[in-house]
């Protein structure tokens, strides 16, 4: 089965094989990496997450996630993403789509990033990657007792000797003590137990014998306490929804959120006079749009997160993600890895002589393009042409070059 690593809120952390723990570092960390052990040179990706200080406390949450694959680097942040390519490296496929609250990313090599655009990132890793990775996610071999591996291949009891062995630049500050932002903000605790006691209440019974609510109760005091430079109802809200996250995964739905607690807005997205986007507390499993008909599957399942989902009526049946409309199926034009092209837009190739376009039944069509000058170069008197030919070859032709006399007339 595949692998799934959680960072969310302030510092705490669930590793592949399942370990729960805390780490306040302010510094980037190496969150999981394939530059490991014996093989460290032959790696192929790498995640780091950037954390910084979330209110006054000490405590630091993670506002950056940038991720290397191959010559490209995306960075996950300000509720967005932002790709670099860089000269050197192969190139790894990959897509990015909305679905539901969350952004996600998927490479062709079997990584998959969850990012809820705040503070909650998932990790998912396909069975492959099994024992050959490390960082502050653990090493992914089944074992939680290991998983505090330093940088050094050493097994240590600390959190925070095996957080800080990970901090990406040497200069950076190590982290000496774990902050207690209920110790600091006393004033706090008792509205923070309060409001995370929705966790271990009636609402969530469905899932106390799936997932223990215990830690993502401790998580969510101890971020209730630290948000104390505004954003605070945001750091409850994020604590809620990783367990309900987890609850949804191991099948227990739960409708927790109202009106009145951390309500999400779906209508806003509907266009005028019309009802279409719906909140869907388990994500939306049944659900085609233009990248499904295209033939662009996921891996891994993502229909499990919740979020604002179109319902599509039956005369428009296909959602399209990039505009969030409901469309007919003529309209969902092609994709190619990352970058969608409209119907009718031209699709580059790699081909000289050919001349793709995307057609309305998303399909990339390619014609040679017969006669079409590649280019003229002059040596002398002799005239050179690279022409394309037939079937996409290229011809050479050369001749005597023209001369061109100019008449003055007066």
């Amino acid at each position: 089965a595949p692998g799934t690593c959680s960072i969310y809120g302030s510092g705490h952390y669930i590793t592949f094989d399942g370990k729960y723990y805390d780490f306040d570092g302010h510094c980037s960390y190496v969150a999981v990496q394939d530059y490991c052990g014996q093989n460290s040179s032959l790696g192929s990706f790498s995640i780091i997450t950037e954390n910084v200080p979330c209110g006054t406390t000490g405590v630091t949450c993670s506002k950056a996630i940038k991720i290397f694959m191959g010559r490209t680097e995306l960075k996950l942040e300000d509720k967005h993403r932002v790709v670099i390519q860089r000269d050197e490296g192969h190139h790894v496929a990959y897509t990015t789509r909305e679905v539901g609250q969350y952004l996600v990313v998927e490479s062709s090599t079997g990584i998959i990033v969850i990012w809820d655009k705040r503070t909650t990132v998932f990790i998912k890793l396909a069975p492959s990657y099994k024992g050959t990775v490390c960082g502050l996610c653990g090493n992914f071999d089944h074992r939680s007792n290991n998983d505090f591996t330093t940088r050094d291949h050493m097994v240590v009891s600390s959190e925070l000797d095996f957080g800080n062995s990970w901090k990406e630049a040497p200069t950076c500050p190590d982290v000496s003590t774990n902050p207690e932002p209920c110790s600091l903000n006393p004033h706090r605790r008792s509205w923070a137990e309060k409001q995370c006691s929705i966790l271990k209440s009636s609402v969530f019974s469905i899932c106390h014998s799936k997932v223990d609510p215990k830690p993502f109760y401790e998580a969510c005091v101890h971020d209730s306490c630290s948000c104390d430079t505004g954003g605070d109802c945001e750091c409850f809200c994020s604590a809620v929804a990783s367990y309900a996250q987890e609850c949804t995964k191991e099948g227990a739905c739960v409708f927790w959120r109202t009106p009145d607690l951390c309500p999400i807005f779906c209508d806003y997205y509907n266009p005028p006079h019309e009802c279409e986007w719906h909140y869907e507390p388990c994500g939306n499993r049944s659900f085609e749009t233009c990248r499904t008909i295209n033939g662009i599957h996921s891996n891994i399942s993502v229909s499990y997160l919740e979020g604002c989902y179109p319902r599509c009526p039956k005369d428009r049946p296909i959602y399209e993600e990039d505009l969030k409309k409901c469309v007919t199926a003529d309209k969902c034009g092609c994709y190619v890895e990352d970058t969608h092209y409209p119907p009718g837009a031209s699709v580059p190739t790699e081909e000289t002589c050919k001349s793709c376009v995307c057609t309305n039944s998303s399909q990339v069509v390619c014609r040679p393009e017969e006669g079409k000058i590649l280019n003229q170069t002059q040596d002398g008197a002799f005239c050179y042409w690279e022409i394309c030919g037939p079937n996409g070859t290229v011809e050479k032709h050369f001749n005597i070059c023209s001369i061109t006399h100019h008449h003055h007339h007066h």
